[in-house]
């Protein structure tokens, strides 16, 4: 008797490999895959901005990265002794103004190289809601800021895919060779209310549809039909019943390894993961014979992978094993 109907993401037909440059940039789920990814190898870099959930915010980053266009101390402001930027996450906020105009221009200009490079960028939107200032500049982050210092609407699609579309051809251009994969969170903005949740999400599913029909070498990935429509259960949520849990995040990990890596590279990952296993693993007796040969074992397996695979870093797998 089935209690639920598993979902299998279809399998795209540009799948992502091991040697691929990945860019992640969005909500607060990203970290999650980011975290995978760089556990597996991969070169990936996330979030130089600090987290972003609305596609208004996603789509002015991007375009920041491909102008490689710095910030101004002008456009910062000050607050509970804190320098900030509208367009940035506050963990880049520091108490130094030079400081933080300095860090944020040296994310800029990683991006800006990276992005270059990239065989792949992974987009997470979050939420279609955004909160304007009175010249009607939408912003990343509130920093703290009372709710009446803004004004919260909700985008509608049209918004959404004519800004995408317009970032789309500035980003082949900048990158001929770049793919882009479009996924929606599952991360459940219960602030905005149930119903208002559910219709921002619609409306970022609706949008991300039809920038997919117009543009070619793009993808999606639904992370949050996984999780809304496979699992379907708060015991995949953590204790805010927001977040998704540990649990829930791996399944996703484990369909977009099926569907979005080739099997080549997931070969290598399995025998990653047992390197992992293997770092992770605490000897009963660390100084006992058999230990130092389960050590030598595995330095041997690491320093061969990393013969096959000169660009993997397995230096400090290599120093454990050591």
């Amino acid at each position: 008797m089935d209690f639920r109907l598993e979902f299998e993401p279809p399998s795209i037909d540009r799948k992502l490999d091991l040697d691929d440059n990945i860019m992640l940039l969005g909500s607060c789920f990203t970290d999650h895959m980011y975290n995978y990814l760089v556990a597996s190898k991969f070169n990936a870099l996330q979030n130089p901005n600090g987290v972003l959930f609305n596609p208004v915010s996603m789509a002015h980053a991007l375009m920041r990265y491909i102008e490689n266009r710095h910030v101004d101390q002008a456009e910062l402001f000050e607050r509970n002794g804190l320098w900030n930027h509208w367009d940035f996450h506050s963990k880049l906020s520091r108490t130094d103004v030079l400081e933080t105009v300095d860090l944020m221009n040296r994310q800029i200009t990683g991006a800006h190289h990276f992005l270059k490079n990239i065989q792949w960028l992974i987009l997470t939107l979050g939420s279609a809601f955004v909160y304007e200032l009175e010249r009607k500049q939408i912003v990343a982050n509130c920093h703290k800021l009372p709710s009446s210092s803004f004004d919260k609407r909700m985008l509608g699609p049209d918004e959404i895919v004519e800004l995408f579309n317009q970032t789309i051809g500035m980003l082949k251009s900048f990158n001929p060779g770049i793919n882009i994969m479009f996924t929606v969170s599952p991360v459940r903005h219960l602030r905005d209310g149930f119903v208002e949740n559910n219709r921002s999400k619609s409306v970022l599913i609706h949008a991300v549809d039809r920038i997919l029909q117009s543009n070619r070498d793009l993808y999606y990935f639904p992370s949050y039909e996984l999780i809304i429509d496979d699992l379907r259960d708060y015991r995949f949520y953590a204790e805010d019943m927001v977040h998704p849990n540990y649990l829930a995040t791996r399944y996703v990990w484990e369909k977009f390894c099926v569907a979005c890596i080739n099997g080549k590279s997931r070969e290598v990952m399995k025998e990653l993961e047992q390197l992992r296993n293997a770092v992770q693993h605490k000897a009963l007796h660390p100084d006992s014979a058999e230990h130092k040969k389960f050590l030598d074992k595995f330095k041997t397996i690491t320093q061969s992978l990393s013969k096959r695979f000169p660009r993997m870093d397995l230096e400090a797998e290599i120093e454990h094993f050591s």
